[in-house]
């Protein structure tokens, strides 16, 4: 079985879980030894689950709030 992109992005969660079957895990770190962009997406999906993970609590700079919501309002006015 040879997967593609789509099949490996289907399946990123449960490869970072370990809760694919071994069949699946081979193919798909096969796939990752040639795919950049694969190889990129599961780093930062990892990422990001390391982040939400985080306990720690930021501090947003003040004013950024605002200017979020007022750039959201424009691009999705536009």
């Amino acid at each position: 079985m040879r997967i593609d992109c789509k099949h490996v992005w289907d399946y990123i969660s449960d490869y970072i879980d370990d809760e694919v079957d071994t069949e699946l895990r081979a193919e798909i770190d096969r796939h990752l030894e040639t795919c950049e962009l694969c190889s990129a997406i599961l780093d930062s999906t990892r990422n990001v689950v390391v982040l939400v993970a985080d306990d720690r609590v930021f501090e947003l700079p003040a004013g950024f709030s605002e200017r979020l919501h007022q750039r959201l309002e424009r691009e999705l006015t536009t």
